[in-house]
């Protein structure tokens, strides 16, 4: 149930090796890249630390820290994160469930401590950028496979990886991105870069994953920036201390933990 979101939840896979296996992924059509890059297991939990770092057009930093959960419970993927600092911040907590039903969207909270409230996050409300990062809600959950239409436009050769090109249109007109463009590494089919498009398909953001490295037998995504080419405003996010199948206890999921924080 693991797809290309580009959020704070960790995306871990295994390396796949072999020369027969590079024949095989040669043969694949766009959409069964993709299907691979979703399906890549990740463990059965993680956590981890988060500095999530917002760097304006002028070069000012705002850092962030985080500890986030993440839980796969099979028909549902289940995370929650909790901010640590700085003071204006502090105590505020987003939760987001994935479900496995591919016609079940994404179930999104927010819990701020001004209100000592917790707000569901509506459909019309995904668009909206996350805590003044260069994510949206709807970056931050999990896209089906089939809500887009996946295209292989190409292969690529950077720094002597070879890159599967993907270029994924949404099935819903209005949806907030026109079109996105991913490169695929050939190898271990991780995501390395990814292009949004808004809605006049000119290019609005670029994910750029910056390094990932193997933890208890998975490869796990650690740095990663987020930049919004229009407004010239930059999110990083730096993980650190990952450990993975730790056994959370699934009550860590739940809008009583979100007000009663960690």
């Amino acid at each position: 149930m693991k797809t290309l979101k580009i959020t704070t939840v960790l995306v871990a896979i295994i390396i796949a090796t072999g020369f027969a296996s590079q024949l095989m992924a040669q043969e694949l059509t766009g959409r069964e890249i993709v299907d691979k890059v979703y399906n890549l297991p990740t463990g059965e939990d993680q956590t981890s630390d988060l500095t999530m770092t917002l760097i304006n057009k002028s070069g000012q930093e705002r850092i962030r820290k985080i500890k986030q959960f993440t839980k796969d419970l099979g028909d549902v993927e289940k995370s929650i994160m909790f901010f640590q600092s700085p003071a204006d911040v502090k105590n505020t907590s987003f939760m987001n469930w994935t479900y496995d039903d591919e016609s079940k969207s994404d179930d999104q909270w927010i819990y701020l401590p001004a209100l000592k409230k917790t707000k569901r996050i509506s459909s019309d409300s995904k668009s909206d950028y996350f805590m003044g990062s260069d994510f949206t809600y709807d970056d931050l959950g999990d896209r089906k496979l089939d809500d887009d239409t996946h295209k292989l436009m190409g292969e690529e050769t950077i720094d002597g990886v070879d890159y599967y090109m993907i270029e994924s249109t949404p099935q819903d007109e209005e949806y907030m991105y026109s079109k996105t463009k991913t490169w695929i590494r050939k190898d271990n089919f991780i995501g390395l870069k990814k292009k949004f498009y808004d809605e006049d398909e000119e290019l609005l953001k670029i994910l750029k994953i910056k390094k990932f490295e193997e933890i208890s037998g998975f490869i796990v995504i650690t740095s990663s920036e987020m930049e919004n080419v229009q407004k010239n405003h930059r999110t990083t996010m730096i993980l650190n201390n990952v450990e993975i199948n730790t056994n959370i206890p699934t009550s860590k999921f739940s809008e009583r933990m979100m007000m009663r924080g960690m």
